[in-house]
């Protein structure tokens, strides 16, 4: 039986003022709930601006995105409520404390009191910064920090998730304990929009992957699926080079 669809793309369009070419162009794209869904693609490819415009930070050129049977374009309050968004930017006050961070994210969500208190203690807990809860967030470490920006996307248990790039240059220990974490609460139920260019790591953690380059969809599957596509290439590095081509993006 198939899953419900959790989010629903059709002819998604977005043209920056300036530009000649679309950063997307006319995007159809279906996410079933429950899905650990990785977006990949080159530098500049558009995996940025769907993410963005699908949490309402950026207002599509044309087209429909649906979250959860709400339109993005008539109820975006409602889809606040149910999304979790953690940027490839640290998005922490540097001079507050894990504590105070947490309390201003929980307070955003409209979590009460008493259970947010619980809930900033349980994931400070489980992501090793229990220790440092009361230390101002200039003094930790990049890892650290990666870890507290997820943890104030994930306080309110969103249904859906969107992490852009979420390991992106820290320490190999951070990193496990994010995917681990990431693997467990897709396991409980929430839908994960995942970008990120380690291949590696997206082919392990992604039941359900699509590759974007140029603005336009130019594969979408498991990793079966895509490996049929290609000739049955068994690396994504490999498809992905073959598929988006060798050329420098930068």
């Amino acid at each position: 039986m198939k899953s419900p669809v959790a989010i629903r793309i059709q002819e998604l369009t977005k043209k920056y003022r300036g530009s000649h070419v679309p950063a997307l162009d006319s995007v159809n794209l279906e996410i079933d709930e429950g899905h650990f869904f990785g977006l990949l693609g080159p530098n500049g490819a558009g995996k940025t601006t769907m993410i963005k415009i699908m949490c309402g930070l950026l207002s599509p050129s044309g087209g429909e995105v649906n979250i959860r049977g709400f339109s993005l374009k008539n109820q975006l309050p409602e889809i606040k409520k149910i999304i979790g968004v953690v940027p490839q930017d640290i998005a922490l006050y540097p001079t507050l404390t894990a504590t105070e961070n947490l309390s201003i994210y929980g307070g955003l969500y409209g979590i009460p009191t008493r259970e947010m208190k619980d809930s900033i203690e349980k994931w400070l807990s489980i992501f090793g910064l229990e220790k440092n809860k009361k230390q101002q967030v200039m003094y930790y470490s990049g890892g650290m920090k990666r870890r507290l920006n997820l943890i104030a996307g994930i306080l309110h248990d969103p249904r859906i998730l969107f992490l852009d790039e979420p390991t992106v240059g820290i320490d190999v220990q951070s990193k496990n304990v994010i995917k681990e974490n990431l693997m467990e609460i897709n396991k409980s139920g929430t839908t994960i929009v995942y970008t990120s260019h380690y291949l590696e790591e997206a082919e392990n953690l992604c039941n359900f992957l699509a590759i974007i380059d140029q603005g336009v969809i130019i594969t979408k599957g498991t990793m079966e699926d895509i490996r049929t596509k290609t000739n049955n290439m068994s690396k994504l590095e490999d498809i992905f080079l073959q598929l988006t081509g060798k050329e420098l993006r930068d």
